[in-house]
């Protein structure tokens, strides 16, 4: 068995590879740029400190093989100074983007544990890539069972509660944040929201549906619904708003059985550039 270090830099490269970015629009006053270093460059003079390994016994092996001195039954490498690379420092000019992500996720018991990993799971890579990909990124957390709140990060991603389900809770706090802090004037706005579906009752899904045609999705670049697939949960908020918005490119909606659906999901969310 090979083992590899990667980081969540990396792992979130190799997923952005089939992802197009979000379609963030030039709004308002923060679309700037700010420079950053790294040491992705590559220099035959350095310090130490800095030198890289596996470049430096590449050279080494390819000067061994060209003078004919690389013994297949004995591989010894033995870099010479010539041999040695460092790593250089290079300067790079990230976009700052005026965008916000308010991702919201349904905790009532409805939602086993099983669920709301699968929706931590896909909201931390969708998370992770996206802030790779733009600097500047806002991000709102809201939890809800029949009354929303807004929690910090280390909040979404391990509390667990219970209780009924009032999916407008969630939605109008969503709002709320927008009216108050982001101007649709000046930011672009993606939500994420995440459910098995279960609502309170159907005159709360006429509600939530109103919220999301008058409001929530003239406002946004994107909102989207990823439903989870629960013993409990009845699943019928998917229908509802297939039935409800049959033609709406903005808001973007996706089943999700189980975890070998996470990655079919992202790809649904972000695939299109929306």
């Amino acid at each position: 068995m090979m083992e590899v270090e990667i980081s969540i830099d990396e792992l979130a490269e190799i997923l952005g590879e089939e992802l197009k970015l979000p379609n963030i629009l030039p709004k308002g006053d923060k679309n700037i740029s700010q420079e950053r270093y790294d040491y992705t460059g590559i220099q035959r003079v350095g310090p130490e400190g800095l030198k890289h390994f596996k470049r430096t016994y590449k050279e080494s092996i390819k000067r061994q093989i060209t003078t004919g001195n690389y013994d297949f039954d004995n591989p010894v490498v033995i870099p010479e100074q010539a041999d040695k690379r460092y790593k250089s420092r290079n300067s790079v000019i990230d976009p700052m983007a005026n965008a916000v992500i308010i991702y919201m996720m349904d905790i009532s018991g409805s939602m086993g544990e099983e669920q709301k990993s699968i929706v931590r799971t896909e909201s931390f890579w969708i998370d992770t890539w996206l802030t790779k990909q733009y600097k500047g990124l806002e991000t709102r957390f809201i939890v809800h069972d029949i009354y929303a709140k807004e929690v910090d990060r280390e909040t979404f991603f391990n509390t667990s509660e219970s209780g009924g389900t009032m999916i407008s809770s969630a939605l109008t706090l969503c709002k709320q944040i927008i009216e108050k802090d982001y101007p649709i004037s000046d930011w672009n706005i993606y939500g994420f929201y995440y459910s098995d579906g279960d609502n309170w009752s159907d005159k709360d899904t006429a509600i939530c549906i109103d919220l999301l045609r008058n409001q929530l999705i003239p406002w946004s670049n994107m909102m989207a619904y990823g439903q989870v697939n629960s013993q409990y949960g009845s699943g019928q908020f998917l229908k509802d708003l297939r039935e409800a918005f049959t033609n709406e490119p903005k808001l973007v909606l996706s089943q999700i059985d189980s975890r070998e659906d996470i990655m079919a999901s992202i790809k649904e969310f972000l695939g299109k550039g929306h």
